[in-house]
């Protein structure tokens, strides 16, 4: 039954996954995903396992996955340039090569006898575990490690910018500043009366809302109207003129 309630949960997950658009809710999906593998671990009598699915990959591995969206933004579009040559081929080639030994080893289990839980938690969990990965799977442990290692360094890579000239200092960016075609600080996000979160926009003094003012990550797209609790179900510009119109109205 646990295996049953788990794939309920894991399999959509799984797709949506893989065919979601946006890369945080693929990352959220992939954390359902892992959740479910841990609880699956722990019906099998495998909590060392159980628990590794949710420490390291879960909670290291998965806010790895985020902190890199956050370095590169969400926004950012993919670059469609064949950098390296021949990549292309090479990964058919893998792929191929990875469906081959996932059909080997789903035979495998298929065909094969199992030899059940208690003839492999024979003298403990942790003791098996450790006595099969260090022994027969010894050699795909470390290509896994080293592999590990090698995305780790190309991460680092891509993200690194060299900095081609020097570093400028305060009074340069005050220069800059002064020079440029807004002087003054950027005004805040939210500056009206009913509101003051921050993807709402800040009002100019001839009563405009101000672009500058809200994240271009948070700024909401212009077909579609934002609602807010408290603004009493109306639309931010809805909003933005009844406190104009208030505001003129004191004025005279």
């Amino acid at each position: 039954m646990i295996f049953w309630l788990i794939a309920i949960a894991s399999v959509p997950a799984a797709l949506g996954m893989v065919f979601v658009r946006k890369a945080v809710h693929s990352a959220l999906l992939l954390a359902v995903v892992m959740l479910s593998l841990a609880v699956s671990y722990a019906a099998l009598e495998a909590p060392f396992l159980a628990f590794v699915q949710v420490i390291v990959y879960t909670g290291a591995v998965l806010m790895l996955f985020l902190f890199v969206m956050m370095l590169v933004g969400v926004s950012s579009t993919d670059s469609l340039v064949e950098t390296i040559r021949g990549q292309r081929l090479a990964t058919g080639i893998i792929a191929v090569a990875f469906i081959a030994l996932l059909s080997a080893g789903l035979g495998k289990v298929v065909l094969g006898s199992a030899k059940g839980l208690q003839a492999a938690n024979s003298d403990g969990n942790v003791m098996g575990l450790a006595r099969v990965l260090f022994t027969k799977y010894v050699f795909a442990f470390e290509v896994t490690s080293a592999l590990l290692i090698t995305a780790a360094l190309g991460a680092m890579v891509l993200t690194h910018r060299e900095r081609t000239t020097p570093k400028a200092t305060q009074k340069q960016l005050s220069q800059e500043r002064f020079l440029g075609d807004h002087p003054t600080p950027l005004p805040g996000p939210g500056t009206y009366a009913r509101h003051n979160s921050v993807d709402m926009p800040a009002l100019l003094p001839d009563g405009t809302a101000s672009e500058l003012s809200v994240n271009p990550v948070l700024a909401r797209r212009a077909s579609t109207a934002s609602l807010h609790a408290d603004l009493h179900g109306k639309s931010e510009q809805e909003a933005i003129a009844e406190d104009v119109a208030a505001v003129k109205e004191i004025e005279k």
